[in-house]
């Protein structure tokens, strides 16, 4: 079974997090130029990707949490060569938010590039900012989007998916190692829910 098939069965490999780039991220995405943000989320200067990671800056980050028709949420584990948190699982899309770039207009081409269509609409869901303590801060932009097609997700940044049911899902929460910003996005996503 190849690495981007959609398996019947979810992928068993262990994955550890690490903070530390890895020195196989392709320098192109080290070289990206970001915003730099305060606490408030107001734009404070940009600086290229390597450096927002470097030092730690305050940055901006979309998360977009994507369902098929039946309810099941794309899940994935990323690749070993990410920057951060490689080899992690994910129950979301997405990434950084480009210079310039809008939150809604990051969901949509985070959500298309690594799942490989066009076409998709997102919702805002909330907004908030991520803080592992140390040296990992962004604004994280929440956002959902329902999928009915195929989906070919970028190699570079999925080596397995499946759609999981919220059950299997939660199952996994506990035994598989998810990146931490995803988790927490996840958890709140389920409590706005809860009271909504």
């Amino acid at each position: 079974m190849g690495a981007m098939e959609n398996p019947a069965t979810p992928d068993p490999s262990p994955a550890t997090p690490s903070a530390a780039p890895s020195p196989t991220t392709p320098a192109t995405d080290l070289d990206e130029v970001l915003d730099v943000v305060d606490e408030q989320d107001r734009v404070l200067r940009t600086a290229p990707r390597s450096e927002v990671y470097r030092d730690g800056l305050v940055h901006r980050c979309v998360f977009v949490l994507v369902r098929d028709p039946r309810g099941r949420i794309f899940t994935h584990r990323r690749t070993d060569t990410k920057a951060f948190a490689p080899g992690a699982y994910d129950c979301f899309v997405g990434g950084v938010v480009g210079a310039g770039e809008g939150y809604p207009e990051a969901a949509v081409r985070e959500a298309e590039e690594e799942l490989g269509v066009s076409g998709v609409r997102t919702r805002p869901l909330f907004r908030f900012l991520y803080s592992d303590g140390d040296r990992h801060n962004w604004w994280s932009d929440v956002h959902e989007a329902e999928w009915d097609g195929p989906v070919h997700p970028q190699e570079s940044e999925v080596a397995w998916y499946d759609w999981l049911t919220e059950e299997q899902l939660a199952e996994r929460l506990d035994t598989w190692e998810f990146v931490p910003d995803g988790r927490e996005a996840y958890r709140r996503y389920l409590a706005l829910r809860s009271i909504g």
